[in-house]
């Protein structure tokens, strides 16, 4: 089991740049697969983007090609590095392990653009 400690979110501006991280409570080398997931008010839990073990990436659409996940296995750490925010990206961002035996999220970090 692990424990995950998302940071890094803010209040800013459409255009700028956030970095989120997710810093767990012992080594993630093991674990295949973390994701960052994003739920605004009302509406459903997506996914924002993953990377499993290995490095291997993945990205919902609406955030492709703005949003870079990557992970430091040294630091215990996943990023999301996000650009060019829109408003559309405000929601709490939660960071999420799956490994062969449990699952765990993180408490949730706010990104709040604003236009």
């Amino acid at each position: 089991q692990v424990q995950l400690v998302e940071s890094g979110g803010g209040y800013v501006q459409a255009g700028d740049s956030l970095r989120l991280s997710c810093a767990a409570s012992r080594s993630i080398f093991s674990i295949n697969y973390m994701g960052w997931y994003r739920q605004a008010p009302g509406k459903e839990r997506e996914l924002v983007a993953h990377i499993i073990r290995g490095g291997s990436t993945n990205y919902a659409d609406s955030v492709k090609g703005r949003f870079t996940i990557s992970r430091d296995n040294a630091k215990n750490t996943v990023y999301l590095q996000m650009n060019s925010l829109k408003p559309e990206d405000t929601a709490v961002y939660y960071c999420y392990v799956y490994a062969n035996d449990y699952s765990s999220w993180g408490q949730g970090t706010q990104v709040t653009v604003s236009s």
